[in-house]
């Protein structure tokens, strides 16, 4: 039985927030961390994890979105933050400080029209947040304290909430690469 990795997502489109959020990347770089940085054509939010699913789910699941009715809206992206905290940071992001809500309300849908077809029970609240890099290790952790404080109030840009993605990732040694399965357009 062949299994499909995959999950569904916004994708972050916009070229200017795209350049705004490359520029705080090579920033990044520059710390020193055992970080591995998410591509520009990876960027994206994330609002199912759907794990490694048989390929015979895949168009219930497709079935499943396709009946979802949610209206486009506009989300502004600002200010970094870690998860889990910053004593032991594992995921860089930036959050989303306008448009949480109606994002909040669009994961919560599409995860009640999908969970029964993922490969495990999502038990975490959703966190409206864009990942850009994943940390490694420890080396160099504390000078992100800093990089994150600076980045208190500075927005990146407004994203067009216009479609939600059912997404394959296949894993290679040099990171995921990324493959739309289905788009549903919002109205």
């Amino acid at each position: 039985m062949s299994l499909v990795r995959s999950f569904i997502a916004v994708d972050i489109e916009s070229p200017d927030v795209i350049k705004k959020i490359e520029e705080v990347q090579r920033e990044v770089l520059r710390l020193g961390l055992d970080i591995k940085l998410v591509e520009r054509e990876n960027l994206h939010i994330t609002l199912r994890f759907l794990g490694e699913i048989p390929q015979s789910r895949v168009d219930s699941i497709i079935k499943a979105l396709a009946s979802v009715k949610f209206n486009k809206f506009m989300i502004k992206l600002a200010e970094l933050g870690v998860f889990p905290d910053l004593s032991r940071p594992r995921v860089l992001w930036i959050g989303v400080s306008q448009g949480a809500e109606e994002l909040t309300k669009l994961a919560n849908i599409v995860r009640e029209t999908v969970d029964k077809y993922a490969e495990h029970k999502e038990d975490r609240e959703f966190t409206p947040h864009l990942t850009i890099g994943r940390i490694k290790s420890g080396q160099n952790a504390h000078k992100l304290r800093e990089f994150v404080q600076r980045y208190k109030g500075v927005e990146f840009g407004v994203v067009a909430v216009e479609k939600v993605k059912l997404k394959r990732s296949v894993l290679t040694p040099r990171g995921p690469i990324y493959s739309d399965l289905f788009v549903l357009h919002l109205t």
